[in-house]
């Protein structure tokens, strides 16, 4: 479908309604169960990984450590001259976690928020903490500013990242704001990269608190699918600036190896990891050897990483395919939708018109097709615009996923003919 939806007159738009009614009771028919509403891993997926299982032949780590014991806080050396090597971040920069990176952000954050940084006030006794929130964006970043009761303010985000012009002048000029999310490689759900601009204007903005902090989560740092895209170095950015201690970043191998069983690792300056250790050392001896060795033994090293990325990626990349093609078949010169097409990451970010991101994820659901809920890229779940759809193309099968693509865009004419048929009258 190539005319342009939104310049049909009133008869053309019933016409249109009614084929699209008929369209869709074809696929309520079909009583589908189909899942895209989070970004898991198929079974097809997961089974590339499978020989992680077998690499636990002997538990001793590379410094005589028996894995199987306590101890250990900052993680077996042989995880730390991983991530460092992949990474490119100085090893005494980086402390290995448990399963889930989301959890070191809530550590960290609440440990700002208990403790506060640098000798600075605690937040817990500001009478306002405020975050800025890129967005769309990760709604579970979004979930721990409102646990912990912090003000979150919506940043547009551009081709290059947030826009920078207004970070600039709201961290200038509210002492109130503490940092700011950001997911710099393939954003979720967009696919953004942020430029070597955006990463040095956010090193070196004027800020009107020092204890300002960057939460730089690279969830997707490796997951290249189309092309292999790179971010300035964010350590060396702050370093140049004089703001060495102004960043928190945050990796995992969560879609690299098994979600829920794979390692996680933050990153900070050597004064931000006194302060982590201190608090950490009474939280836990020590997360889980065993698995960052066996972790460890099956990806080898940056070089053993990237191998395995590109299986994933050839995984990946039809299913991604399916995805573009279908909203450009569907819905291309419509004026209905727009679509990101990120170069890699787990997700494609879908625009409806204004006011019909509900109701096209609602009559998607009564089909059968089940997706993330309009609203939860922004912060309190509130699409000021009514708009985003992130879509999740990596759980479905082949089949499914055309199917679920194919319903999805029929949603999404039958919610915007709609609108256009209110305007009319």
């Amino acid at each position: 479908m190539s005319r342009d939806i939104t310049r049909c007159s009133e008869a053309e738009l019933l016409e249109l309604k009614a084929e699209l009614d008929r369209q869709y009771a074809g696929y309520v028919a079909q009583n589908l169960k189909l899942d895209m509403s989070r970004g898991k891993p198929s079974g097809t997926q997961l089974n590339l990984t499978n020989g992680i299982l077998d690499k636990l032949d002997n538990y001793v780590t590379s410094d005589g450590v028996d894995a199987r014991n306590y101890g250990g806080l900052d993680g077996i050396p042989e995880a730390r001259h991983l991530f460092s090597e992949l990474l490119g971040i100085d090893v005494d920069k980086i402390i290995i976690g448990g399963n889930s990176s989301l959890n070191l952000m809530y550590d960290t954050m609440m440990r700002l928020y208990v403790f506060g940084t640098g000798g600075h006030e605690p937040w817990r006794k500001l009478p306002v903490v405020k975050f800025l929130c890129p967005s769309p964006g990760y709604d579970r970043h979004f979930s721990i500013c409102e646990d912990l009761g912090i003000e979150m303010i919506v940043i547009p985000m551009t081709e290059t990242g947030p826009d920078m012009d207004m970070v600039e002048k709201l961290v200038a000029g509210d002492d109130a704001i503490k940092g700011i999310w950001c997911v710099p490689l393939y954003s979720n759900p967009q696919g953004i990269c942020y430029s070597d601009e955006t990463v040095d204007r956010l090193a070196r903005m004027k800020t009107a608190e020092p204890d300002f902090r960057i939460f730089w989560d690279n969830a997707y740092g490796v997951h290249h699918i189309y092309a292999e895209e790179k971010i300035k170095d964010i350590f060396a950015a702050c370093e140049a600036a004089g703001n060495p201690d102004r960043v928190f970043y945050f990796f995992s191998t969560s879609k690299i190896t098994f979600p829920g069983a794979g390692i996680s690792m933050m990153a900070s300056s050597p004064a931000n990891l006194k302060e982590v250790r201190k608090h950490m050392s009474v939280q836990t001896i020590g997360h889980d050897k065993l698995n960052q060795l066996r972790t460890v033994r099956y990806l080898k090293d940056a070089e053993g990483v990237k191998a395995h990325m590109r299986l994933l990626a050839g995984e990946l990349k039809p299913k991604f395919d399916i995805v573009l093609e279908t909203l450009e078949r569907e819905l291309g010169g419509t004026g209905l939708a727009s679509w990101t097409k990120p170069k890699g990451g787990y997700f494609v970010a879908l625009d409806t018109l204004d006011g019909c991101a509900k109701a096209t994820v609602e009559i998607a659901k009564e089909a059968g097709v089940k997706l993330t809920g309009a609203g939860a890229t922004f912060p309190y779940k509130k699409d000021p615009r009514d708009r985003n759809i992130r879509i999740a193309p990596t759980y479905p099968t082949l089949d499914e996923l055309r199917t679920a693509m194919e319903l999805l865009c029929v949603c999404v004419k039958r919610a915007g003919v709609d609108k256009l048929l209110k305007e009319k009258k």
